[in-house]
């Protein structure tokens, strides 16, 4: 395999893991919006338990996203297999 393929793709899976990352880190902000202040997101949601169940989801979700997008971008910089794969 070519040098340059190799290089082409190790900064694909970068970019693809900061997406990742930042999608993520969207949700962590948007389940810690609605867990603060759910009075804009009550019109859309009528029950108050589904509400927050809905931000805790958001943030769990956000934060594993999160924590897998950085563990690729590092295992992407790094040609580091364990991290890649994890």
């Amino acid at each position: 395999v070519p040098m340059g393929v190799l290089s082409c793709m190790k900064y694909l899976m970068f970019i693809f893991n900061v997406l990742v990352f930042a999608g993520g880190t969207c949700l962590v902000g948007m389940g810690v919006w609605v867990a603060v202040d759910p009075a804009g997101f009550q019109d859309i949601v009528a029950a108050r338990a589904v509400l927050s169940a809905g931000a805790w989801l958001l943030l769990a979700v956000g934060i594993a996203l999160s924590l897998l997008g950085f563990l690729g971008c590092c295992g992407a910089l790094r040609r580091s297999r364990p991290l890649l794969l994890l």
